[in-house]
């Protein structure tokens, strides 16, 4: 408020000074005096005219511009100000003096007043500019052209650079000419009741859902690229409750390198409503612990072990060894690094990780050095009908390319595990706690440096819940959430890596890394959220079936277990847990039994999974009133 008013002040006295030294020069360079004692028509002058143009400027919203984010309609109003102000001055001296200067002196204080007066809000949007903070650097994302279909009446939310561009794109361009500019919403108090662009700034954030009802508005550009997920997410979230199109603007830097608006606007996406800032996914020098290594991602083809290929060779590893049993993911990582790093050394192998003569071919073949395993079976229902598949492949992988890994003294080895490790309710969970406690056994008795991280859901990896609501929505509904209480920790998958090379890079061996996932997120919220974003009315356009929850699936998944103690690290969204005691002889005799027990395909595989997780309790997962004999759901 006092920024405001100080700012007017300022205007006021440059305006009041600059017009009276335009008047002042035009007088001298006439040669008459500058000072007329006799009849005090210069005088009075002095201060009608000032006192005019202030008037003037007034009426013309001059002093509601953001000069931050002028253009040249705001310079023509103010030459058009000028002019009807010296047209008053002429009415006024001759109604007052019955006569008045020669012509030349109005035309030499006008264009005098126009020069100063320009010279002033140019100077000072030079320096509002500099001493602004500087342009969003956020990451850019992919645009969908369906997105970029503007019409009707139209909300921008955020009175800045992004907010300006916009409107001067819509207000240039022909395609645009459907479009209509309503008003603009902003929380800084000061810009309420100014104008950016011609566009007046009616308020913040409370006044959106009044707004859209009373200006007509069709659609909604969010314009803030630099605002915290959180303000975001809250924002969103006001704008949901009106019957708007929503749109978002990711990048500033990349609408003033294209000067388009069209590769800007993107439609919004659940992650921007998860109210969670992104992770940093710059690695920087953190991972120059893989430059010219020879590195092993299995399960190399799949979302997380794609996006680490992804990230890894970008640090110019000796060798990237894609290892996947299913040929069409390996091979499509394959020719999306071929043509991203041409120079990079990829070999892409199929096999299985329980294939002890494959996994031996691999380490004696290539040796690796750095081991990323990811290769895992994880869909929990699928799981708890296959239980034994789920121990061969999670369990038996894992052994058998941690003893490839010890044998052929690899350096480090890292395991992809989940928060569904702790407490487990599924065979899924179980076999990944049984996992880490390989990955910590071997440890001790290893040169390998055996480390595990733990994090939840991933947004848009294969299987998961997202891809399937957008399914059920394109089909008309009905959307089907398990239970209306259940929640759960999300990242997107960048973030998630980069965590995950990041907690590589910290290892010292043992450790079990517990990922930051921010606040949980209930899946109702995420829905009713993703139905509201395609278009939709949940319950009323697209109905929510609740089908209960899933045999071996909780209300809430948890990142640490009671037991284990929480050590901070220099990143603060990397924790490590400390690690369990456990009798190693005995893990590993239990194994050896699981074993037999798995390949012939016998029914108490679970109890000998209790036997060794403790904190598997297949029979205390929480019910749900909802529950159902027939699966539907996420």
């Amino acid at each position: 408020m006092v920024k405001r008013y100080l700012t007017l002040l300022f205007f006021l006295v440059c305006d009041f000074i600059s017009v009276a030294a335009s008047l002042a020069i035009s007088l001298l360079i006439a040669g008459r005096p500058v000072f007329n004692t006799e009849s005090g028509i210069v005088e009075l002058t002095y201060l009608i005219l000032p006192i005019v143009v202030i008037i003037i400027f007034y009426i013309f919203k001059i002093y509601n511009i953001l000069w931050r984010y002028s253009n040249i309609a705001e310079f023509v109003r103010i030459a058009a100000a000028t002019f009807i102000s010296m047209g008053i001055l002429f009415i006024a001296q001759m109604a007052i003096f019955n006569r008045h200067f020669e012509l030349s002196v109005y035309f030499v204080t006008l264009l005098l007043m126009n020069c100063l007066i320009f010279v002033q809000r140019i100077a000072f949007k030079k320096f509002a500019v500099s001493a602004s903070d500087a342009v969003d650097k956020e990451q850019d994302k992919d645009f969908d052209n369906e997105s970029t279909i503007i019409k009707g009446n139209i909300m921008i939310i955020g009175a800045g650079s992004a907010g300006q561009t916009i409107i001067n794109e819509m207000h240039r361009k022909k395609e645009y000419a459907g479009c209509k500019i309503k008003c603009v919403i902003d929380d800084d108090y000061y810009k309420h009741g100014q104008y950016i662009s011609g566009v007046r700034i009616i308020g913040g954030r409370d006044c959106i859902v009044q707004a859209a009802e009373k200006y007509d508005i069709s659609l909604i550009v969010f314009a803030i690229p630099n605002c915290k997920n959180s303000d975001k997410s809250a924002i969103l979230d006001i704008c949901q409750n009106t019957k708007c199109k929503l749109r978002i603007i990711p990048s500033v830097c990349k609408m003033y390198n294209l000067s388009e608006l069209a590769p800007t606007i993107r439609k919004v996406e659940i992650e921007d409503l998860l109210g969670r800032d992104p992770v940093d996914i710059n690695l920087g020098d953190e991972l120059n612990y893989v430059e010219d290594k020879v590195v092993l991602v299995t399960g190399g083809g799949g979302t997380i072990g794609s996006e680490l290929c992804r990230q890894i060779a970008v640090h110019n590893p000796k060798r990237l060894i894609i290892f996947d049993i299913y040929e069409n993911n390996a091979y499509e990582i394959q020719h999306e690094l071929i043509h991203n790093f041409p120079r990079l050394d990829i070999v892409a192998l199929i096999g299985s990780v329980r294939d002890s003569r494959r996994m031996d071919y691999l380490f004696r073949t290539y040796k690796p050095q750095i081991i990323y395993h990811a290769a895992a079976h994880k869909h929990v229902p699928l799981m708890e009908d296959s239980p034994n598949e789920s121990i061969k492949n999670n369990v038996f992988g894992t052994l058998k390319t941690a003893q490839c890994a010890d044998k052929y003294e690899a350096e480090k080895f890292v395991l992809i595990s989940t928060d569904k490790a702790v407490n487990p309710t599924n065979i899924m969970g179980a076999s990944k706690r049984i996992c880490e406690m390989i990955v910590q056994s071997y440890n001790s008795r290893s040169k390998t440096e055996f480390v595990a991280v733990r994090f939840g859901n991933v947004l848009g990896s294969n299987g998961s819940v997202i891809p399937l609501f957008k399914r059920q929505i394109k089909m008309g509904g009905p959307v089907t959430v398990t239970d209306p209480n259940i929640i759960r920790y999300f990242m997107t998958i960048p973030e998630a890596v980069s965590l995950v090379l990041r907690a590589g890079a910290n290892a010292k061996g043992g450790e079990i890394f517990v990922l930051d996932m921010g606040k949980p997120v209930r899946i109702l919220d995420l829905a009713e959220n993703l139905i509201r974003l395609s278009g939709f009315k949940p319950y009323e356009d697209i109905k929510i079936e609740f089908t209960g929850l899933r045999p071996g699936e909780k209300l809430y998944e948890e990142l640490l277990m009671s037991e284990e103690g929480l050590e901070a690290t220099e990143n603060s969204l990397i924790h490590i847990g400390k690690p369990i005691e456990m009798d190693e002889e005995s893990f590993l005799e239990t194994l050896d039994k699981m074993k037999d027990a798995m390949y012939d395909e016998r029914n108490d595989i679970r109890g000998l999974v209790k036997s060794i997780v403790p904190t598997y309790m297949p029979d205390n997962a929480p019910h749900s009133k909802y529950d159902s004999a027939v699966f539907k759901g996420n």
